[in-house]
């Protein structure tokens, strides 16, 4: 049986669970471009403010499906292979470009692609007996895989990053939480309620402001810091112009918390 994604919706909370039953939810062909265009369409969705994306019987994502991907990959052309790697792209800038803020909940074997989810989500949850490995080497390929090499060393910094990519060995719970890589570590069974309860904290928060948060630490990367600057300053200002920003002066004023609309 392939791994399929359910999606539950409550209170303004996605839960994204893959699904592969005794796989440890392998992703496929089908399952990346069903989950790029998902993350694409929650652009207008005003209904969903945070995400929580995680994988089913204590497991994450164990990367790319070694019979439904790695094996066809091996026999395919050139235009067909860079079609594939441009696909999986399109995924992660579909999860950076997604304005609701993704937390990622990792039990278990997050490996390969897998892994690649954990890090293109803003937020990381994880066990200690988690384990996180960019395993692309140990397959013959490179660690320049989804945006790896741009977006692991600023999560873990260049030499921790280099080690992983060009090892492909394992990291453990709590070293990815000491490396920076995960931002909490949570006992399994409390993992899946910690993640909704933090999507919820930031699902009832200023939905607008939140998206603008992501959207420039997505853009300031390759910015100098003077542009940086000046793009805060016109993302503010417009931050300043909604009811969610009005709404919180008055609550200040009234002594009490502030109850955002999103608007």
């Amino acid at each position: 049986m392939s791994t399929t994604a359910r999606y539950d919706v409550e209170n303004g909370v996605a839960t994204v669970t893959l699904d592969g039953p005794g796989r440890k939810n392998p992703l496929t062909f089908e399952l990346y471009a069903e989950l790029r265009d998902w993350f694409r369409a929650r652009g207008g969705d005003a209904a969903i403010k945070a995400i929580v994306l995680t994988g089913a019987d204590e497991n994450f994502c164990s990367g790319g499906d070694v019979h439904d991907i790695i094996g066809p990959l091996t026999s395919q052309s050139p235009e067909r292979l860079l079609e594939f790697t441009q696909m999986t792209g399109d995924l992660v800038k579909a999860m950076r470009a997604c304005p609701q803020p993704i937390v990622a909940a990792v039990d278990g074997v997050c490996a390969g692609a897998g892994a690649i989810l954990a890090m293109a989500s803003d937020l990381r949850l994880g066990t200690e007996r988690s384990n996180v490995a960019f395993l692309f080497v140990r397959v013959g390929l490179a660690g320049s895989d989804m945006g790896a090499c741009a977006m692991l060393p600023r999560i873990v910094g260049l030499g921790r990053a280099s080690e992983l990519l060009f090892t492909g060995r394992a990291m453990p719970g709590p070293q990815a939480l000491a490396w920076g890589f995960y931002n909490e570590i949570c006992e399994p069974q409390a993992l899946p309620g910690r993640a909704r309860e933090l999507a919820g904290m930031l699902a009832g928060g200023p939905t607008q402001a939140h998206a603008t948060t992501k959207r420039m630490l997505h853009e300031e990367w390759a910015m100098p810091l003077d542009d940086a600057i000046d793009a805060e300053a016109r993302a503010q200002a417009l931050c300043m112009q909604t009811n969610d920003f009005r709404r919180a002066y008055e609550a200040f004023v009234e002594k009490r918390l502030p109850r955002f609309a999103g608007d």
